[in-house]
């Protein structure tokens, strides 16, 4: 049944395609409507009527002749796979062929004589694509594969073409540049650059000079993997299990510098601790420190990736920790384990699905990290800027910035490969399905101290670094002689006149208005795919499940401005054309924050019992009611992680998007980097601190409105019983 709903579903999405939505101009976005039904929003059955487009009636030929038998209530599994893949395959090979200029193969001429030029596919394309995509898997749900589960055919054919158009053609198009010099396959090019002096280089340990970018990456990343993760299991098992007070100030605190754009914090660091800042300056006049340029360098910079990432290790693990059932930490302490020793044999094991996620996405995170090491690094290069100068600096050289990509990807690889390795085969499952009224495990009075030694220091650490910035933007000019107050930067940037109805004048508008559509867009579609991909990941069996994974984490394993790079090179001609536009913005922020969702969301699974699906399978539900009844309900705590993470990070990214964005579709953080190159440092500050606040409080409300997971617990702890001597 339910691939004959799924067939039927896909032939109406094949006759929108052909019949409604305009074939061609995705390019103009919503614009191109206006013309509609002709001209270039012609939809492909004019175009066929008129025979522009001849060469695509096989395509629609191919869509439709499974039509008879499915409105005939039968399902031809085998026709309906070959006409799906069909259909897909010669809409982008006609796509490739027949470009601007018009035939680009040559030896196709035969065949299709003087074709004319064509544009980028459309919204008629993508929809027609999608319905051959839901034929392809009602065929192959039809055949038996994939349990005969037509909803979960979808779901991996889907996201697998999604992944190989957004993630891994971009990829190839740029990285191809590493085998190329000249305009040839040149392999011993690639071999001398992969093996240069500049990635791999020791000379630190004998000389003064610089180690290699390769080494300098790698130490940065793990040195913020674990002291982020360090922090961020602190914060979580204090505001778990800790009794901590005041815990909505608690919980701001951690989450401020999630919502901050990088660079911005690297800013405060220079006023706060540069060679004329401000305790620079204060442990000069008091106690004759001499002044340094300490900041930059790798402890500027890992203190600067560590105050970004500890937030988001603290959201995942505090989810975790609070998911833990708590009768299995009673019965240890039933069997006369102390407080300590619970923790060390019950809670901790049960964690380390979430501190293996922490670890790699700190990580992960680091190498990709283009801002921190740019404004902090000094003379510590790391692969991503590098890249970035291998891409626009002075030399253009993308078969270099390609070949130290490749090196980047390898790092990225090696930490998926051991997180494998520390989980293992084990089984970390705690919510069963059963009733569990226990008591979470208090912290160890030790562990406790331990936390709060941790945790306290870096709150007051993270309150002076954002009192900065938040000072910065009423101060005529922060750190320097004028500290007067003023609000001349909010005024440049956010004026609002009042004329027959508000008039939006601050140059800074724009950008802001941009900014939150597209954050707003792209973050539930980030956290629903990030879900749904996780759930396939971790609970159904199906050919090339490790390929699907591995292409998830694909986007995370290069630095942003290369993602940027391959996006213009890959999406800026037919068949599919978004440079220039909003849709450009929202797919790279989705497929860029993409491993999040997924990774969390493996990570909550691994403590929800399998047994909760089966049951859901015998008494009569499919796949799709298992997962809306049973899984998402027990999901909240890495759907709101999923949120907040794309959310924030499509507000404060930078180097993803600094080559996507146009003139009429720019971005608060390009606007904030144009400031700050003007030598405008307040008002960009200013800028900062509005978005700090617009985050804070989206942040704060999708936690308010999605909620937190509610397993069966005791608000209190019962009394002992007590036994006669």
């Amino acid at each position: 049944m339910g691939a004959l709903i799924l067939g039927r579903a896909a032939l109406a999405a094949v006759l929108a395609g052909v019949l409604l939505a305009p074939w061609h101009g995705m390019e103009s976005g919503f614009s191109g409507l206006v013309a509609w039904p002709a001209g270039e929003a012609a939809p492909l059955a004019v175009l066929l009527t008129i025979g522009t487009r001849w060469w695509l009636w096989p395509a629609v030929i191919l869509l439709l002749a499974p039509a008879p038998a499915l409105l005939a209530g039968r399902v031809p599994g085998r026709l309906l796979a070959w006409c799906g893949a069909g259909a897909i395959a010669l809409v982008f090979l006609q796509g490739h062929a027949i470009g601007l200029r018009g035939l680009a193969w040559p030896i196709l001429a035969p065949l299709l004589g003087d074709a004319g030029p064509q544009a980028a596919l459309g919204w008629g394309a993508a929809i027609l694509v999608a319905g051959a995509f839901a034929m392809l898997s009602a065929g192959l749900a039809a055949q038996g594969r994939f349990g005969g589960d037509a909803f979960i055919a979808f779901l991996v054919t889907g996201s697998a073409a999604l992944l190989l158009l957004f993630v891994f053609v971009p990829l190839a198009t740029i990285l191809a540049a590493a085998v190329m010099e000249d305009g040839r396959v040149a392999p011993a090019a690639l071999a001398q650059r992969l093996t240069a002096p500049e990635a791999w280089s020791l000379a630190c340990i004998a000389t003064h000079q610089g180690c290699g970018v390769v080494w300098n990456t790698l130490v940065l990343a793990t040195l913020t993997a674990v002291i982020s993760t360090l922090i961020g299991l602190a914060f979580a098992l204090l505001a778990a299990r800790g009794n901590v007070r005041a815990q909505p100030a608690f919980r701001a605190m951690t989450i401020l510098p999630l919502i901050t754009p990088p660079f911005v914090v690297s800013l405060a660091l220079i006023v706060l601790f540069g060679r004329t800042g401000i305790v620079t300056t204060a442990l000069w006049e008091w106690f004759d420190i001499p002044r340094s340029r300490w900041i930059y360098g790798l402890p500027g910079v890992l203190l600067a990736q560590v105050l970004a990432q500890a937030p988001i290790a603290f959201v995942l693990l505090e989810g975790a920790v609070r998911a833990i059932g708590p009768s299995l930490e009673e019965a240890a302490s039933t069997m006369g384990a102390r407080r300590f020793t619970v923790f060390r044999t019950v809670t901790w094991p049960l964690l380390r699905p979430a501190i293996a996620a922490c670890l790699l996405l700190a990580f992960v995170e680091s190498l990709a990290d283009f801002g921190n090491p740019l404004v902090l690094g000094g003379d510590f290069d790391v692969l991503s800027t590098r890249i970035f100068f291998a891409i626009a600096g002075a030399r253009h050289e993308p078969g270099r910035a390609a070949a130290l990509a490749l090196l980047l990807l390898a790092l990225t690889l090696g930490a998926f490969a051991l997180q494998g390795l520390w989980l293992g085969k084990r089984r970390y499952t705690t919510v069963t399905g059963k009733g569990d009224s226990g008591v979470p495990a208090p912290l160890p009075r030790g562990l406790k101290m331990a936390c709060g030694a941790l945790a306290w220091p870096w709150m007051l650490f993270t309150a002076a670094v954002y009192g900065i910035i938040l000072v910065g933007g009423f101060v005529h000019d922060i750190g320097r002689a004028d500290m007067s107050f003023t609000w001349r930067h909010f005024v440049t940037g956010f004026e609002v006149e009042w004329a027959n109805g508000p008039a939006f004048r601050g140059s800074a508008w724009d950008s802001l208005f941009t900014t939150i559509q597209v954050a707003a867009i792209s973050a539930p579609l980030t956290a629903g795919l990030g879900i749904l991909l996780a759930w396939l990941l971790a609970r159904q069996v199906f050919p090339g499940r490790r390929s699907l994974e591995f292409m998830t984490m694909l986007s995370f394993a290069i630095p942003g401005t290369v993602v940027g790079v391959a996006y213009i090179m890959a999406f800026n001609e037919p068949p599919v054309e978004l440079t220039g536009t909003a849709l450009i913005l929202v797919i790279c922020f989705v497929f860029r924050n993409l491993p999040v969702g997924v990774r969390g969301g493996i990570a909550a699974l691994a403590q929800i019992d399998k047994s909760l699906d089966e049951a859901s399978a015998t008494m009569g539900g499919g796949a799709f009611q298992t997962l809306r009844r049973v899984v998402l309900p027990l999901l909240r705590p890495a759907i709101v992680a999923a949120l907040a993470f794309s959310f924030v990070h499509a507000m404060t990214a930078v180097s993803a998007v600094i080559f996507l964005v146009s003139a009429r579709h720019n971005l608060a953080t390009v606007y904030i980097v144009g400031r700050v190159e003007a030598g405008e440092m307040a008002l960009a500050i200013a800028y900062s601190t509005v978005l700090i606040v617009v985050m804070l409080a989206v942040v704060l409300g999708i936690e308010r409105v999605v909620g937190r997971a509610q397993i069966g617990r005791r608000a209190t702890p019962m009394a002992p019983v007590r036994t006669g001597a």
